[in-house]
């Protein structure tokens, strides 16, 4: 049976510490990641090369990461019917809502999901969620990678009260 794979592109290397966490947060998960620099506007050409052979190369979602005009998920999604992940990087301009808006804002016919900005872990935790449809094995590590998230937060709760009973 294919490993699930996922294609992280950024617009730039200084995009990278950003997107460290979700590359952690998709190996996690037992998920094949590959990793890109490809600019939408300094190399369309290979952003269009990439995006009509991502799935015959084996990548079954695609999270595409950059700042400020932040054109390149939608350039990515124009090229292929993948699922594109569009991750604004929190930029100089506008601290990043100039990334948002412009991948949020796809006309009809191009869809970008979209997460928040410098949003990495959630880019990366909805890709493996969308895989989970075709790769029931995800499944279960979801519901577990959540039910420990709700044991973390009820840890807390606890510490939080016994401190407030100190007081």
């Amino acid at each position: 049976m294919k490993q699930p794979k996922v294609a992280i592109v950024m617009g730039s290397d200084s995009d990278f510490p950003v997107l460290k966490s979700c590359i952690k947060v998709i190996k996690q998960f037992g998920v094949a990641v590959e990793v890109h620099v490809i600019s939408a506007h300094r190399t369309p050409y290979r952003a269009e090369e990439f995006a009509k052979n991502a799935r015959a190369n084996g990548v079954d979602v695609i999270i595409g990461a950059a700042g400020k005009a932040a054109h390149l998920p939608g350039v990515l999604a124009a090229f292929t019917t993948l699922p594109v992940i569009g991750l604004p990087i929190k930029s100089s301009t506008m601290d990043g809502l100039d990334s948002l808006l412009s991948i949020v804002q796809m006309p009809k016919g191009i869809p970008v999901a979209t997460v928040a900005i410098d949003g990495a872990d959630n880019a990366g935790i909805l890709a493996v969620q969308i895989l989970s449809v075709g790769y029931t094995e995800l499944q279960d590590k979801l519901t577990a990678f959540k039910e420990q998230m709700a044991t973390e937060v009820e840890l807390k709760n606890q510490q939080l009260q016994m401190e407030v009973n100190q007081l």
